[in-house]
């Protein structure tokens, strides 16, 4: 996986260094930007969404736990980068992610980031199984990941999903409309044990806002919001099934 980082060091040649060495051994890392002091590195860490930093310790005007303290929340992994041994167990209180000494060692270096991929990895892994659009059965609920998290809501004030590519379009009863990035299909898993119907391959029904079906070859079913959709004839028995 692509791991988003930035070189934070006051020495020039050493930033040349590192950075010459992440590209040869590392191609996984792709360097955003880099920094030579504390503000500096500030901004790109807010400037930029990170994966790992890569930190030396002592900068002028602060050293690196200066750094991590304005930052705050952080949401990175932090590799420390010095030729200071004495600093490892305050980098570990700082929950450093690696400990390197100078001069780098490439096969240290390589270590250090096969670590940290791990560790984003399983954070993905773990992520994707909460943000997947899953229902509650007690509750009736669905969440839609979203770039920040993920939002819950009811499913029943779905009133009817349309295809669009691999993406879906959830339509609700308060006439807001929701993008997934995810397939019709996956959707109408997700929904499973609810009341939906697919009427057409490019729609998934909350049976329950049916107020009206119109006969025909496969016919076409209107919704309490007065939307009129389309039935295929494959899928016509399947929707009938729900009303015997």
């Amino acid at each position: 996986m692509k791991l988003n980082a930035i070189i934070v060091e006051d020495e020039e040649n050493s930033r040349l260094i590192l950075r010459n060495y992440l590209t040869k051994y590392c191609p996984n890392i792709s360097i955003q930007g880099e920094a030579s002091n504390i503000e500096e590195a500030l901004i790109l860490i807010r400037n930029n969404d990170l994966d790992v930093v890569f930190l030396d310790v002592e900068m002028p005007y602060g050293n690196a736990f200066d750094l991590l303290d304005k930052v705050g929340d952080i949401d990175f992994e932090t590799i420390f980068v010095t030729a200071y041994n004495h600093y490892a167990i305050d980098a570990l209180n700082a929950h450093a992610s690696y400990y390197l000494m100078k001069p780098i060692s490439i096969d240290e270096l390589i270590k250090a980031v096969d670590y940290v991929t791990e560790i984003k990895t399983k954070e993905d892994a773990l992520q994707d199984q909460v943000l997947v659009p899953k229902t509650n059965a007690v509750n009736g609920k669905i969440t839609l990941p979203q770039q920040d998290g993920f939002e819950v809501i009811e499913t029943s004030d779905i009133m009817y999903c349309k295809a669009d590519d691999n993406y879906t379009e959830l339509y609700l009863s308060n006439n807001k409309k929701k993008l997934v990035s995810k397939t019709l299909k996956y959707i109408e898993e997700s929904l499973s044990e609810g009341n939906f119907a697919r009427v057409h391959k490019s729609y998934l029904v909350n049976v329950n806002e049916i107020v009206k079906y119109v006969k025909g070859k496969g016919g076409s079913v209107i919704l309490s919001n007065g939307k009129e959709i389309m039935v295929s004839a494959s899928k016509k028995s399947d929707l009938l099934s729900y009303f015997k």
